[in-house]
């Protein structure tokens, strides 16, 4: 098998000869963006910033340039802090794709305010360093009405 072999990862695994739960690479990214869009939720988005690489990337749909590096996104994040509340989201369709020390996790997430909802697709480009993932790139875009 290459490095560069991707392979999907979307089954729980359990250690047959200890009967305990381990959780996949999918259930460990997941468990990483759903406390960070817990508290981007709240309006607040260190959630994010602490699980990023210092070489992080950046794609945002309201935004016509690409932020590049932890404290270009540090100072637009702190633009957004307070600003945003999200009464309940969801995750939808994750998937994750390996190869190395790399994964990218990508989903659709619905977030709803009020009366109001919005539909995204995101892609996540994490890597593994010095033992914990951190993410490398982030692309969020909007669906048009929800689709």
């Amino acid at each position: 098998m290459g490095a560069y072999n991707d392979y999907r990862i979307f089954m729980r695994s359990l250690d047959r000869n200890m009967k305990t739960y381990v959780p996949t690479l999918l259930d460990t990214l997941l468990a990483l963006e759903r406390a960070a869009l817990g508290r981007w939720g709240r309006g607040d988005p260190s959630g994010f910033l602490e699980i990023c690489a210092p070489d992080v990337t950046y794609f945002d749909p309201f935004l016509t340039q690409r932020i590049e590096g932890l404290p270009a996104l540090t100072a637009y994040y702190e633009s957004l802090r307070g600003r945003i509340k999200v009464d309940r989201d969801e995750i939808s369709s994750p998937w994750v794709q390996a190869a190395g020390d790399l994964a990218v996790l990508s989903f659709n997430y619905q977030a709803v305010s009020g009366d109001d909802g919005m539909f995204w697709h995101c892609t996540e480009v994490y890597c593994q360093r010095e033992g914990a993932w951190r993410i490398l790139h982030t692309h969020w875009s909007l669906l048009a009405n929800g689709a």
